[in-house]
């Protein structure tokens, strides 16, 4: 039965069978054409141009969009608007990666005459060497495949898978060529969340005004406490009449007081406070207090300008709940 759980399951796993087999041949066409492609969209001094019709177009837009997140500059021309003004959107400086199954697309080989006499540099995705798109390329990259998954052998299948995937080792080959990193990707992508873990700034996330915890010098310990309590930090800044840090106060200095059986009862928090506590500028990265804490081992952080005033606080709590941890 064609609709039975066995069927269904059995074609499903057919589709994925041969289009395993279809990236496995792609391994074979990775070659020296692959190495000159690579190195010609390294030094292209201007854009990616990708072209593709239908099913290729989608492709193509894709492979597009992950050079350009990735640190190769690149966008996508429809082959059928380019002929109605769009070559306008490239110049000398492009490399033109044009992406046609067969080769003969008849948009994309319409514009080949233009892309050639401006001598832009021409890099073809095909999976027939002899067709003309193939031929009248600088460089010619091949995607032949054994056959596609859809039975009828109409469908694009296996060779957009394939193209697809080779589309992802440009992008990747030349991500690994610029030295690009999570955070030249975070400028890219400043709404997701690796952008925002990346990108959010201290005074994002911390603390001011009635939230934070401070406390004047010759405060009682016990006066102290409760500021602590409250707040919730475990911890309290101690600070001058201007707002200078002077020292902070935390669960640690409480714990260490304790254990050397200290008479707490008239002591003031100037002879438990910490002086010179750690702190951070509020104009630094979220991620730079991340890296703060864990070096010290601490839980809260101090945030002072540059005259050490204290500006804010944030400790580890703030940091999670903004996705920097």
């Amino acid at each position: 039965m064609k609709n039975s759980s066995e069927s269904i399951i059995a074609q499903a796993q057919k589709v994925i069978s041969i289009e395993q087999q279809g990236l496995h041949d792609l391994n074979a066409h990775i070659n020296d054409d692959f190495v000159e492609a690579v190195r010609m969209m390294f030094k292209c001094q201007g854009h990616i141009i990708v072209v593709g019709m239908g099913k290729s177009g989608h492709i193509g837009n894709k492979i597009s969009a992950t050079l350009a997140s990735t640190g190769t500059p690149a966008f996508f021309v429809h082959p059928g608007e380019a002929s109605h003004g769009d070559l306008g959107m490239i110049t000398r400086d492009d490399v033109v990666l044009a992406i046609s199954n067969s080769g003969e697309t008849e948009e994309v080989l319409t514009i080949l005459p233009v892309i050639k006499r401006m001598g832009v540099p021409l890099i073809s995705i095909t999976s027939k060497a002899e067709s003309k798109l193939a031929k009248n390329s600088d460089i010619h990259l091949n995607v032949a495949i054994k056959q596609e998954a859809c039975p009828l052998g109409l469908a694009p299948t296996t060779s957009t898978t394939v193209t697809l995937v080779l589309g992802d080792a440009l992008a990747v080959t030349l991500l690994e060529m610029r030295g690009f990193t999570e955070e030249d990707f975070a400028r890219s992508h400043p709404a997701g969340s690796l952008g925002k873990r990346l990108l959010l700034g201290i005074r994002d996330v911390m603390r001011t005004g009635s939230l934070m915890p401070v406390v004047a010098p010759g405060t009682h310990f016990h006066e102290a406490l409760l500021v602590m309590t409250e707040k919730g930090l475990g911890m309290t800044a101690v600070v001058d009449a201007d707002n200078h840090l002077k020292g902070v106060f935390t669960d640690g200095d409480l714990r260490r007081a304790l254990d050397k059986g200290q008479d707490l009862s008239e002591l003031t928090i100037d002879a438990l406070a910490t002086e010179n506590p750690i702190s951070i500028y509020p104009d630094k990265l979220a991620v730079e207090a991340t890296q703060l804490m864990e070096q010290h081992n601490v839980h809260s952080l101090l945030v002072c300008d540059q005259e050490n005033r204290l500006v804010g606080v944030l400790n580890v709590h703030d940091l999670m709940r903004a996705g920097v941890m």
